[in-house]
């Protein structure tokens, strides 16, 4: 799959596309014919980008996510502690999903209130 077609499925600009290889987190290989200088992605790659993207989202650096797809990728662990990291990164989540939750609950606390001063009419 060539970068435009990648891009029109994940929704990811080029840019974002080159900058996601330049930094190993995909890959892609030249062209199978020889008269052009396009690079080919495997089909995988857009699965492996909404996982990168929603990594993302979640707040996972792109240092972070390197060295957790390189490990998934080698099964290395090296000098690469894989608990700590999955430790501190699910404790990280939890702290942002608890911080939303509560942000959530006094908007919704937000709208209920406003909700019933409609209701309620105080004559003049």
């Amino acid at each position: 799959m060539r970068i435009g077609a990648l891009s029109a499925l994940t929704g990811l600009s080029r840019d974002t596309l080159r900058f996601y290889e330049k930094q190993g987190l995909i890959r892609s290989q030249p062209s199978s014919e020889p008269s052009n200088t396009y690079r080919d992605y495997p089909e995988d790659t857009a699965e492996r980008l909404r996982m990168i993207t929603d990594a993302r989202d979640a707040g996972l650096s792109i240092a972070d996510l390197k060295k957790l797809l390189d490990c998934m990728e080698s099964g290395d662990l090296g000098a690469f502690d894989l608990d700590a990291f999955l430790d501190e990164r699910i404790a990280q989540l939890e702290h942002v999903i608890a911080t939303a939750q509560r942000t959530l609950d006094m908007l919704n606390g937000t709208r209920a209130a406003v909700a019933m001063s409609d209701q309620i009419h105080i004559p003049q």
